[in-house]
This record gives structure tokens, sequence and C-alpha cells, in this order.
């Protein structure tokens, strides 16, 4: 019997993965918001050891997750009419994820990215988001959404603006019992924390990386001077400055280091689980953030 309904709602697009052993890793740590860079020879062919194509996007790997997990599991994206379209219909398909709010954009590819891989299995991502650019929420899939028991939300471009108004006003209906989760993008992060207060006020679940969690961090201190670069740098006082934004639990993750949450009373960690060798982590933050969430579900 499949547990309560979750949509995942964001990107779909297909992952053309290279990895190469050519890169430098330089450190940027003047540069809070780039303390690492992966460099290479200026005008130089580089060599790709090998490639690989897979179905990726932050939906779509959440919406796999939650399925695999035991969930019953719907995704709201948009893909074009086209090759890649039809491959990411027959991944969801199979796993057994429904795709009844997906939506096709005739003018617009299905989006895809180029990932960079290097040799310590770290990656930098080039993205063309294609149709999700298109993403939209009409009556019938708000309709669908107020039902739900907990809304997955990922990373968004187009107008997304638009898209979060209507996504969060589902929670001022008296009727609707649902819960968000929210990990938010790149062009979300650059609106900074004044931009999406009140949206983080009706999130259940914030879900960021450090690099993310740095970004709204110091779009913060710059309109408040009493908040200084050092306090950001503290994990804890980070959890706290984002806390005091409004999301009922904020995470944070930190790659090798572990993951850290605060619900507003307890700080809580959880250090990284060793591995003799390391895979790649393309997904890891959407598969990490989308099991919390079921933990929260499962186990309260």
């Amino acid at each position: 019997m499949a547990l309560c309904n979750i949509i995942t709602i964001g990107g779909a697009v297909e992952d053309i993965t290279f990895h190469t052993d050519e890169g430098i890793l330089i450190n940027n740590k003047q540069d809070v918001l780039r303390q690492k860079l992966l460099a290479f020879e200026y005008g130089a062919k580089i060599k790709i050891n090998k490639t690989f194509s897979f179905c990726g996007g932050g939906a779509l790997n959440t919406a796999v997750n939650f399925s695999c997990l035991g969930f019953q599991t719907t995704i709201l994206t948009a893909i074009g009419n086209d090759c890649r379209g039809k491959k990411i219909i027959q991944n969801l398909n199979k796993q057994k994820i429904n795709t009844k709010l997906i939506q096709k954009i005739k003018d617009k590819p299905t989006g895809f990215s180029l990932i960079l891989v290097d040799q310590n299995n770290e990656h930098i991502i080039f993205l063309d988001r294609g149709a999700n650019s298109q993403l939209s929420i009409n009556n019938y899939q708000l309709s669908i959404l107020k039902q739900a028991s907990w809304v997955y939300l990922t990373s968004l471009s187009g107008d997304w603006q638009n898209i979060l108004e209507r996504l969060f006003s589902v929670k001022n209906a008296e009727d609707h019992a649902g819960k968000i989760a929210w990990n938010p993008g790149t062009v979300q992060l650059q609106a900074g924390l004044n931009g999406l207060k009140k949206y983080l006020k009706k999130t259940n679940v914030l879900i960021l990386n450090k690099d993310e969690a740095l970004e709204l961090a110091v779009s913060l201190s710059r309109q408040n001077s009493r908040i200084s670069s050092g306090d950001i740098q503290d994990i804890k006082n980070l959890l706290k400055i984002l806390k005091e934004s409004g999301p009922e639990i904020i995470v944070i993750t930190n790659g090798k280091k572990g993951a850290y949450a605060y619900n507003g009373k307890k700080y809580y960690y959880q250090k990284s689980v060793k591995i003799k060798k390391q895979m790649n982590t393309i997904g890891v933050g959407d598969i990490f953030g989308s099991s919390f969430v079921a933990g929260l579900e499962l186990y309260n």
C-alpha cells in the first residue's frame, strides 16, 4: 500500500555527464560565495575519460526517490515535444510516478545539462532550462496540489514569482493541511531573504547546501550591519539567522562534513557516512532533502 501523496515541482532534464582528470581545483577563500574554483588551461583541448546520459533535474530526482521509498508520487514539470521529453516520460513511468501534471511546451525543447565531473567526483553543471522556463500552475493543477500531503518544491525559472504566489496561496486555505518543503534554486536565491521572506514564513522545511545558505545570509547582512561575515561562517549562527526568516525547520548540508538542522528549539547534526570509494555527487542534495522529508513523514 502506497504511503501519503507527495507532489514534486521543478525541473526535469537530460543530464549529459562527462568525466575528466585535467581540472585544477583552486582555493578562493577570499570570496565567501565562490570559495573553490575548477580551472582548465585556456584554449586547451580537454580529454574526456567517459560520458554518460541520465534523466535528472530537481523535481525528477526527488520524485524518483519518494517513489522508491513507497510514497504515492506525482511530478509537476515542463518538457518539450521531443525525444528528450519522451525519454523523461518513459523514465518516470518506469519508476511508477504519476505524470498527469506534466506540461508539454510546443515551442521549447526539453531542458538539458552538461555536467563536468573532476577526478575527485566533484562537479560543475552547465544548464539549459529549455521548457522548464515555461512552467506554470493552472487552476486544475492547483486543485491537485491542495490534496497533497507534501509539496516538494525545487529550483524554478521563468515566471517563478507567479508560481510561488499560486503555490503558497494554498497554505491560506482553511481546508488545506498539507506541508511544503523547499529547496530554492539559483534564481530564487538571487532574490535574497527579503524577496523570499513572505514565502519562507509558510515553508515547513527549508533545505539548502552551505553555499546556498551563505548566499541568503549574505543578502541579509548587507542590510543588517549587526550581522558580520564571521557570524554567518559559524554553522549554528547561520541556522539561527535563516530560521528567523520564517521556516519551521531549516536544514543545511555541508558535503563530507555532514548535515545540520534546527527547529528553533534544538540543533541536530548528522555526520556523513564514510565510504571506501567516493561516488559522484550529482543529485545527492535532491536525494538527501527528499529523504529528510520522508523521514519526517514516516517517523515524525
